[in-house]
């Protein structure tokens, strides 16, 4: 079983009822495709221009506004779940995104969830070796949630 922690930390209401739905599926869609089972933790917060450059100044050195921050955890506990770790998913960056890409906000977010994900399983972008590796996982991701009935994106 998945539970997600969702922490809502920027002025857009986006946590609707069918956000927080989407987002759960993607993070379903992404644990099937990386062969993740049994009973896990994720916490999936949405904050802003300001708190996400905090963070990714404190902790990877880099002074400028991201879309994503994935810290990974993957502690276990006996007789509880596994703890994957924390995404942090900024907002704004991610509305820009979609009105740059042309796409809507639900696809860019779900691009975002899966992308986050897969980094708190390590895999990165950074390197072309990394990227190549990485953006066919997310394809693979978004694709098996359409599969499951989540809305195409």
């Amino acid at each position: 079983m998945l539970t997600i922690y969702f922490d809502n930390r920027q002025a857009d209401p986006v946590l609707s009822p069918q956000v927080k739905a989407m987002v759960h599926q993607v993070v379903e869609a992404g644990l099937e495709v990386l062969g993740e089972e049994g009973d896990l933790e994720v916490s999936i917060s949405y904050v802003d221009d300001e708190e996400i450059r905090q963070l990714n100044r404190d902790y990877r050195q880099v002074d400028k506004v991201t879309d994503v921050l994935s810290f990974p955890l993957f502690e276990t506990y006996p007789g509880q779940p596994k703890q994957l770790g924390d995404i942090v998913i900024n907002i704004k960056q991610c509305q820009r995104q979609a009105q740059e890409f042309g796409h809507s906000f639900e696809r860019e977010l779900t691009y975002l969830t899966a992308h986050s994900l897969l980094h708190l399983y390590g895999y990165d972008h950074i390197e072309e070796e990394d990227k190549a590796k990485m953006r066919p996982l997310e394809e693979e991701i978004l694709r098996h949630y359409g599969k499951k009935g989540g809305s195409q994106v």
